[in-house]
């Protein structure tokens, strides 16, 4: 059973869940928090699992006594409860279907919302937007003499180069000239392009999607104007911590920029969402029409607030989804009720190859509904 741990392996995971359908039985999906700063010990992870279990029971109903999801429970609590690695990990998704021989565990660095889904397909949202959130990161760190370029993928160093050069020395030649500022600020300009090559090299080796520059003021502005275009276009911000700062600041700096341009790219797509749902344009907000926008496969862009969880209903032949039942918008057949119509919602976008953005914190999208989306046609 794979435990996945690596940024590549996850977007392998995804990829795979996303195009899961169980034939025989439902799917069950548990997020689990273990994060030590709050669950030091096991048992305090144990009794965290006992409620999620207890409370994910009680609102599942009579799907809870299915022999398939039965097994799958006991499954997810034996595992948990053996024991595992926890130096790295703070978040558990694990993915149960007896019936089909799936149970697979990915291995998180990061929380995860506790909830318990039991479902046609797998639950993958929270694992979708953790992908988003996280991206490679770039941070070059630099001053005149030394430079440092670390890339972080889910919040782990994944690649790590140094460049020292020597001082510039004095030379009283120059100086009798007066050219020994000249020559010294000459040998820093060398030492910056070196630098914005190496940040070109790593690039080309193992692409990243953002950069962020750590240098004195003096310098910065130099050090940017010397990036390859490509590296400019990744260009997210300015990191606060000195080249000589030590691995655990700057990978906390690193995930804090990250944050902010995530949700600057959030809020620039809702802003465009809520500009063309009121214009009459190509978006919708809210859960009927977007539901209805996903059937009709016109969606390019799904957004949903972060922890939107609603009832809704699905057609069993067709797939179709609806926020009100019995009825189905599309064939007229008696659909069935679902207990989160947003996991539905989310595996049909995937399906149909929709970007789909979970927004956090953003009171515009709460506003218009908590889902919308941005149209094909």
């Amino acid at each position: 059973m794979p435990v996945v741990a690596t940024p590549s392996a996850l977007e392998d995971t995804v990829r795979r869940l996303a195009g899961f359908n169980a034939a025989l039985a439902p799917v069950t999906t548990c997020y689990l928090d273990v994060d030590g700063r709050r669950l030091p010990r096991h048992a305090d992870v144990e009794r965290r699992l006992t409620t999620v279990l207890r409370d994910g029971r009680q609102r599942l109903n009579g799907m809870a006594d299915d022999p398939s999801v039965r097994d799958d429970l006991r499954r997810i609590e034996d595992w948990v409860r053996a024991g595992f690695d926890r130096s790295r990990t703070r978040g558990l998704a694990i993915f149960s279907c007896a019936a089909e021989g799936l149970f697979e565990v990915a291995a998180l660095p990061f929380p995860v919302r506790n909830r318990l889904v039991v479902n046609s397909a797998p639950a993958i949202g929270q694992l979708e937007s953790i992908l988003q959130d996280h991206e490679p990161i770039a941070v070059l760190l630099a001053d005149r003499q030394r430079a440092r370029l670390l890339v972080f993928a889910l919040g782990e160093l994944t690649d790590r180069t140094e460049l020292v050069e020597p001082l510039p020395k004095g030379d009283a030649g120059h100086a009798d000239r007066g050219d020994l500022a000249g020559a010294a600020e000459a040998e820093v300009h060398h030492h910056l392009r070196h630098a914005a090559d190496l940040a070109w090299r790593v690039f080309q080796d193992r692409p990243f999607s953002h950069l962020a520059i750590g240098a004195p003021d003096a310098i910065a502005g130099e050090l940017e104007a010397l990036l390859h275009p490509y590296l400019r276009d990744r260009l997210c911000g300015r990191a606060g911590v000195p080249v000589g700062a030590g691995l655990v600041e700057i990978r906390d700096n690193a995930i804090e920029i990250e944050r902010a341009v995530d949700r600057r790219r959030e809020g620039d797509l809702v802003e465009k969402l809520r500009d063309a749902a009121h214009s009459g344009g190509r978006g919708v907000v809210g859960l009927a029409a977007t539901l209805a926008a996903l059937n009709e496969r016109r969606v390019e862009t799904l957004l949903v607030s972060d922890g939107y969880e609603e009832e809704g209903w699905r057609c069993p032949t067709s797939g179709a989804l609806a926020a009100v039942g019995p009825t189905s918008p599309v064939t007229g057949e008696r659909m069935e009720r679902v207990d989160d119509v947003m996991v539905d919602a989310i595996d049909l976008a995937l399906a149909t190859r929709c970007r789909v953005e979970v927004c956090v914190d953003n009171a515009d999208l709460d506003v218009l509904g908590r889902i919308g989306a941005l149209l094909r046609f």
